[in-house]
């Protein structure tokens, strides 16, 4: 019998278990590893038990990091899986996240119309995301949002039964659970996608160094530098799960520019900024999201409020 190598922790939805066989696969592939050496260890998450309420209003993003923080601490797994644009801003000095996966596509994916414009109107837009609502009534203010929630089969099982005449999901999620062909694709310049979309990361003990270690050989360099950039922004912000964000950054040499904007939640103001400064020097986006903050009318400010 193969010994176990590394015990990856996960939560049990499809995409969340396809982002661990992916890191289980760069894993193996950076040390020659066979594929049972590795062992996915599946934890249901607070956020995956409640679907009928929106993230905000149940606890936040912690709902998906909770569990696998608990088993890293008591040592039941070794490293935890996470969709980056799922784990809080702020994270115990206790853990580290030791590595970024190349990441995927950007983008969000609009479902039941070939376009923004196409939808029709008054159409019932599906999202629990502020950032969606918020900018689907920036663009589109005779829509009507109506609260989806749930992993990808689910969310495109309410489409399908009428619950909604559109949705939006991110296409990295479309992609890794083989539905490339659903929807449409929005240009990011024109549609900001959530900070860290599209990004897996891998979580472990800071006091782990054998770990930490192994993370390191699957470490994307490029992708953690957005990743942290944009996260670096959310700390800047002080955002909470109400917050309406959107950012996307792109690396120019050994610069990174960076377009954010935040919104009221009905999407009828927006105040965007953009940046390009040296990717080593996050208190540059910090400052920028402070900035963006400062800039913001009420109506903007009470959804940051206590973040």
């Amino acid at each position: 019998m193969t010994a176990t190598k590394l015990r990856l922790g996960t939560r049990q939805s499809p995409l969340a278990v396809a982002q661990a066989e992916e890191t289980r696969d760069r894993l193996c592939a950076a040390h020659g590893w066979s594929e049972d050496e590795v062992e996915l260890v599946k934890v249901r998450a607070s956020g995956d038990k409640i679907q009928d309420r929106p993230l905000a209003d149940i606890g936040g993003k912690a709902l998906w990091t909770r569990e696998l923080d608990i088993w890293l601490a008591e040592g039941k797994i070794d490293a935890a899986v996470h969709s980056m644009k799922d784990v809080e801003t702020l994270r115990p000095d206790s853990l580290t996240i030791a590595a970024i996966l190349p990441r995927e596509d950007v983008r969000d994916v609009l479902i039941g119309a070939p376009s923004i414009r196409a939808i029709p109107q008054g159409g019932r837009v599906g999202t629990s995301a502020p950032r969606r609502a918020a900018q689907m009534l920036h663009h589109r203010p005779d829509c009507e949002i109506v609260s989806f929630r749930g992993n990808v089969a689910t969310r495109l099982a309410k489409l399908a039964a009428g619950e909604a005449d559109v949705t939006l999901l991110a296409a990295a999620g479309l992609n890794r659970t083989d539905r490339t062909s659903t929807g449409t694709p929005l240009d990011a310049d024109l549609w900001l996608p959530a900070p860290a979309q599209g990004a897996i990361g891998v979580e472990c003990n800071s006091a782990d160094q054998e770990t930490l270690h192994l993370l390191a050989a699957i470490d994307d360099a490029p992708s953690r530098v957005t990743v942290m950039a944009e996260r670096a922004l959310l700390e800047g912000l002080g955002g909470t799960c109400h917050s309406p964000i959107a950012v996307l950054s792109r690396l120019e040499g050994d610069k990174l520019m960076m377009r954010a904007a935040i919104f009221s939640s009905d999407g009828l103001d927006r105040i965007e900024d953009s940046l390009t400064a040296p990717y080593s020097d996050l208190s540059q986006f910090r400052q920028m999201g402070r900035d963006l903050l400062a800039r913001a009318p009420e109506a903007v400010a009470r959804l940051f409020e206590g973040g």
